[in-house]
């Protein structure tokens, strides 16, 4: 049987964690959760299936050293360090070149340094069924079993059902129908209430030469500059042919560039009490769900004191006393530079504050 490798995706900015996640510290090495870093958090996560020598991280040049920090029991040939963001599919392009040197029959599982799961055993076995099921040349994607009309993902609408597959441990596999966008709310309603569709985890398993495969079919421009520079890997060649290759390649999600068109591509419905910790009110989510004495008003306090009045459903993040009178469902996160104050229902807006912050040249806080 095809061993099972992870491949971790921990690139990216994390602006909607702003003021928290900065460019020099993103959201992926910062502790939100338990005392651990949500990429600690990640790889914790699949080390009873997937031991250390076989778990490689995709990071930015700039985090390769942090990601050793944290993770020291990691080799150090396992981080891959990507020059620049080039989005996902050209992420998983640069990983799929290293681990196809390693192993070319490899099976590749594509999973994020941003994801918390509270059923951790039931992601486990959703992985190890996919495994089984990708070694005949499928593209297994987990399809996240929807808690609600979530505007906020994208959706796996599921095709026929499959005959049972022997070593998928008894769980139901789907043809793919088909992708679709971000909904707004009346189609993600639509969606939840036909019972068709799953939310898209962006978690894939596959041989690594499947998707190599696809890529060379479908983004033949980066095909090229893959296989140039795999050609090149680990010699003294490496850093210049790199330097050329990558400012060239053309970014791309996984989702747009590979996944919309792949072929003999099945859904893997799990519902593991999964979360996609992109903003502060997921973070604020998680910690109602995970806390063990939650306080009658609701409210959620990381790092300091709170002194309140007439306060609820409030998110508080800060080293500082904090006190408050009268407030409903805020996020309050301040930094040692930064006071970032705003509805829950609207903190996908740090985004913006971030971008307004770049078109006024205050990167400093960036």
């Amino acid at each position: 049987m095809n061993t099972l490798y992870a491949l971790i995706m921990a690139g990216g900015g994390g602006t909607r964690l702003w003021p928290e996640s900065r460019v020099a510290f993103p959201k992926q090495f910062i502790n939100l959760f338990k005392e651990r870093s949500l990429i600690q958090i990640a790889y914790e996560r699949i080390i009873p299936l997937i031991p250390p020598e076989r778990v490689l991280i995709v990071t930015g040049q700039q985090y390769a050293e942090m990601a050793q920090e944290q993770l020291p029991e990691l080799p150090a040939e396992n981080i891959i360090a990507e020059p620049a963001g080039r989005n996902t599919a050209p992420a998983i392009g640069l990983g799929a070149i290293h681990l196809h040197r390693r192993d070319p029959a490899a099976v590749m599982a594509v999973l994020t340094a941003d994801h918390m799961m509270r059923q951790e055993e039931t992601f486990r076995a959703a992985l190890a069924a996919a495994h089984q099921v990708a070694q005949d040349g499928r593209i297994v994607t987990l399809g996240i079993t929807p808690a609600g009309p979530e505007t906020g993902y994208g959706y796996i609408e599921r095709g026929d059902r499959l005959d049972p597959l022997a070593g998928a441990d008894g769980h139901v596999l789907f043809q793919v129908g088909r992708f679709r966008e971000k909904p707004d709310r009346a189609t993600a309603e639509q969606f939840v209430s036909s019972g068709r569709f799953y939310w898209n985890s962006g978690m894939f398993i596959w041989q690594v030469a499947t998707v190599l495969a696809e890529i060379a079919r479908q983004l033949p421009d980066l095909y090229a500059a893959l296989m140039e520079l795999q050609a090149v890997l680990d010699t003294p060649q490496e850093a210049e042919v790199t330097g050329r290759v990558w400012p060239a390649v053309r970014p791309v999600s996984i989702d747009y560039g590979v996944m919309e068109n792949a072929r003999n591509v099945v859904v893997l419905p799990v519902d593991p009490g999964w979360n996609d910790v992109g903003s502060w009110n997921a973070v604020y989510q998680e910690s109602r769900r995970n806390s063990l004495s939650l306080p009658p008003d609701g409210n959620i306090v990381q790092g300091g004191e709170l002194l309140t009045i007439d306060t609820q459903g409030c998110l508080i993040r800060s080293k500082k006393l904090v006190t408050t009178v009268g407030l409903r469902d805020l996020v309050i996160v301040d930094t040692d530079d930064a006071l970032f104050i705003c509805p829950l229902n609207r903190v996908q807006e740090a985004k913006t504050v971030v971008n307004r912050l770049k078109q006024s040249g205050q990167e400093a806080y960036l």
